[in-house]
């Protein structure tokens, strides 16, 4: 992986881990740092997938749309698993 994919990865990851946070509307259970770090790890491995299929790394655009197109989905899962409590959890917190 290149020094700019590198780069692009960790700020398309930032901006869409926060971005995620505030268009998802509701109570957040995940913490930021965790919402930002999925949004990261997300990104780099679109780099990483764009690469392994023979697209220029140098092309910017290829990179930002599988960075970005990768890193929503995975934001939006890990927030919305986050926050999904199974039943038997509500009832072993009743029971305290």
């Amino acid at each position: 992986m290149s020094g700019i994919s590198l780069v692009t990865a960790v700020a398309v990851g930032v901006v869409v881990g926060l971005l995620g946070r505030l268009a998802l509307p509701g109570p957040k259970a995940a913490p930021v740092w965790l919402t930002v770090s999925f949004g990261v790890a997300a990104a780099q491995l679109g780099s990483i997938i764009v690469r392994l299929i023979g697209v220029d790394p140098d092309a910017w655009m290829p990179r930002s749309v599988a960075q970005v197109g990768l890193a929503v989905p995975v934001v939006v899962f890990a927030l919305v698993a986050a926050g999904h409590r199974r039943p038997q959890d509500d009832a072993t917190t009743a029971r305290r």
